[in-house]
């Protein structure tokens, strides 16, 4: 990083830790991240699941100048017919099918989370929610509140009261879902725990018992959605549908946006007693919109969802290393877990040493996080992953 850059980063920036990783990149295109002395990075984690389609793809930038010389924002959310939100709302829903009729979007994963909430305590007039521990749902207080790890919390409490937490793919904490819960919020894989699965028996005996009790199920699909695990949603792998699913990161192609879907009839709650009852300035920003449809025009043209999984198994065969304790992975959301952050640590920094960008996961920080852009080509699989194994014999 140039020297005056470093230092205005440092002086004028808000930071997250007290570690960042200071990486300069003056342009992106693929799967690579360029410095401005032109070293080149593998991109393996995407912006950490943003850019599933590469960075600086052709169609997504088009997209993007197409509507910027057209209008940028006119209103708030709701009001006007703006020809990128209804396109990008009916692909949507075109392909989430029933009972998925209406699109609200947001600016963000944790926007829409907070959305989902709202509309599933306004929906069923009830006020208790359900979710799981190692889960991550977003940093703004709702999303906070549901967050299933409590380190992350303690400092910015109160936080929502009525909030419980179950173990996930454990049913037999279901007595803690009761006629009082509006709603459990659950991802179909768990991400920040280290991409953790459970099977379809759990996610069908959770309908079921929802249904008994008249609570809604709401993913969050702000990581898996839209080709990230080899399907197009996260949910079709459950064997279930949710009521609300949540998206975000993947579906903008590098552009800010986060969405939740539902029914027509859920989604009406929100527009009485009282009116207005969800409203946000920028959500479904038009230039973001049309970065999304075209995001999902290329995933849908190319069938990257259909690929993922192949891909993912390349990974999987590719590295073998008596260091790796465990190689987890759904299309192409991996984690690799080592024996400690401390050994992982040094890995990352190796690997960035030779031009790989990987990272740890929120809640597991001993499993190296690999999401790649769906995009990545078997040569480049290949690529990393001598880089990735060269680092791991090093340490």
């Amino acid at each position: 990083m140039h020297l005056s850059h470093t230092m205005h980063f440092r002086q004028y920036l808000a930071h997250t830790s007290p570690f960042p990783m200071e990486l300069e990149i003056e342009r992106a295109e693929g799967i690579y991240l360029i410095a401005p002395d032109g070293k080149k990075y593998m991109d393996m984690i995407s912006g950490i699941g943003v850019s599933s389609v590469g960075h600086s793809h052709p169609n997504i930038i088009q997209a993007i100048k197409n509507q910027a010389d057209k209008y940028l924002h006119l209103m708030v959310y709701g009001e006007y017919v703006l020809s990128p939100q209804v396109m990008l709302a009916q692909k949507i829903i075109q392909l989430l099918g029933a009972p998925f009729e209406s699109v609200y979007f947001a600016n963000s994963g944790a926007e829409a989370v907070e959305g989902a909430l709202k509309l599933a305590k306004r929906y069923t007039g009830k006020t208790e929610m359900v979710s799981c521990m190692g889960s991550y749902h977003g940093s703004t207080h709702g999303a906070l509140s549901v967050m299933g790890n409590e380190s992350f919390k303690q400092n910015f409490r109160p936080l929502l009261p009525g909030i419980k937490h179950i173990a996930y793919s454990n049913i037999e904490d279901f007595d803690h879902i009761n006629k009082e819960t509006a709603c459990v919020i659950i991802e179909p894989i768990q991400a920040e725990a280290g991409v953790i699965q459970a099977p379809k028996s759990y996610f069908k005996a959770l309908k079921s018992h929802c249904q008994t009790t008249g609570t809604l199920i709401i993913f969050d699909e702000v990581q898996t959605g839209f080709g990230r695990t080899g399907t197009m949603f996260g949910y079709e792998h459950t064997g279930i549908v949710p009521d609300i699913v949540i998206f975000a990161k993947g579906m903008g192609g590098g552009m800010p946006i986060g969405a939740f879907a539902s029914s027509k009839v859920l989604m009406d709650s929100l527009k009485t007693n009282p009116i207005l009852g969800h409203i946000t300035t920028f959500g479904g920003h038009p230039v973001s919109c049309a970065a999304a449809l075209a995001t999902i025009n290329v995933i849908t043209d190319l069938a990257l969802h259909k690929q993922a999984q192949k891909k993912g198994e390349l990974f999987e065969h590719a590295l073998k290393h008596p260091k790796i304790v465990q190689f987890r992975y759904c299309g192409l959301m991996m984690a690799i877990e080592f024996k400690s952050f401390e050994v992982l640590q040094k890995i990352i920094s190796k690997c960035l040493e030779r031009g790989v960008v990987t990272d740890w996961f929120l809640h597991n920080d001993k499993c190296m996080r690999l999401a790649p852009p769906l995009t990545i080509t078997d040569d480049e699989i290949q690529e990393a992953c001598k880089k990735i194994l060269s680092a791991i014999d090093e340490t």
